[in-house]
């Protein structure tokens, strides 16, 4: 009976040792990866990791998914962004430092177009314009009364007195156009009016003359007669008759038709269109329209002008 217990507890004693063995060999195995397997098992704690050899030079993909992301405006919206098509979007952003430079446009000269090319706008055409033809002043009948103004050897002659405002051009609309204003066709209403063998074309208050490939605006040819003006023309008196005055050209009833003048001294208009020039004799400013000279002055506390006689001092 003792050999039996003596024999129970060595096999008790060999089957614990033997498990004791299994199971450090087992934790041993876990520790190291296995025969046929390919991952990697990291302990739960403090053990060190093991060093992983990375490549030095990871290329990105050359394209990336497309990404969605919700509405900015909570409404369940979804904004689908394309799919990156190539890497070198960035590289491009740094190499062109001046994104679309040659198609930029100029928002500050609005004579320039989407590709940056100037579009310059030439007012003379290769035509001569005569600014004297209808700027030369008629004398008035009418005795001055005040003395004139003298300075460089000429004397400025005017029946009010000199009351400065500055210059600012009067607005005719958009069909009338300075002196030099070119453009390549002309409105079906315009007409065609001979003076001294030249040919002219009138419309709505403006006087042009052929050009290289359009037409310019050029000063009314004295003498020019018209059927109709403006219905805003200026009913303005010289002393002796009533002259008609638009857009710094003036027109005397001749008949039935209407003939261009040339300005009469002491003439008071309401305005002055673009065109004209503020210029300094002396002490005085005056605005000179073609070689016409104005003088600012008062009438009923509104500002107006009146052409100035220029003489010669002798």
């Amino acid at each position: 009976m003792k050999n039996i217990d003596k024999t129970i507890r060595k096999t008790v004693i060999a089957c614990l040792a033997g498990s004791f063995f299994l199971i450090s060999i087992d934790s041993l195995a876990q520790r190291r990866v296995g025969g046929g397997g390919s991952g990697v098992h990291r302990p739960s704690g403090g053990g060190q990791r093991p060093a992983v050899n990375r490549p030095s030079n990871q290329t990105r993909p050359a394209t990336r998914p497309e990404v969605t992301r919700p509405g900015a405006n909570g409404s369940g919206t979804r904004v689908t962004r394309p799919a990156n098509t190539s890497n070198t979007r960035i590289n491009n952003r740094t190499n062109n430092g001046t994104r679309n430079s040659n198609n930029t446009i100029n928002s500050g000269n609005r004579n320039t177009n989407i590709s940056g090319n100037t579009i310059n706008v030439d007012r003379s055409r290769d035509i001569t314009i005569n600014n004297n033809r209808n700027t030369v002043v008629r004398r008035n009948t009418v005795v001055y009364a005040r003395p004139p103004y003298v300075y460089g050897g000429y004397r400025y002659h005017a029946y009010n007195p000199y009351f400065f405002h500055p210059y600012t051009p009067f607005y005719y609309g958009p069909v009338w156009h300075p002196w030099g204003f070119f453009v390549a066709t002309l409105a079906v209403t315009a007409i065609v009016v001979s003076v001294e063998s030249t040919q002219y074309h009138y419309d709505q208050g403006v006087w042009y003359a052929p050009s290289n490939g359009g037409y310019t605006a050029v000063p009314a040819p004295v003498g020019g007669t018209v059927n109709n003006i403006p219905s805003g023309a200026q009913t303005v008196n010289t002393g002796t008759v009533n002259n008609y005055y638009y857009g710094g050209t003036y027109y005397e009833k001749d008949g039935s038709t209407y003939k261009v003048v040339p300005p009469t001294a002491g003439t008071i208009v309401d305005n002055l269109p673009e065109g004209g020039e503020e210029v300094t004799i002396g002490n005085v400013k005056y605005v000179k329209f073609g070689e016409t000279y104005y003088q600012p002055i008062q009438v009923d506390g509104k500002n107006k002008y009146e052409v100035v006689l220029v003489e010669k001092d002798s």
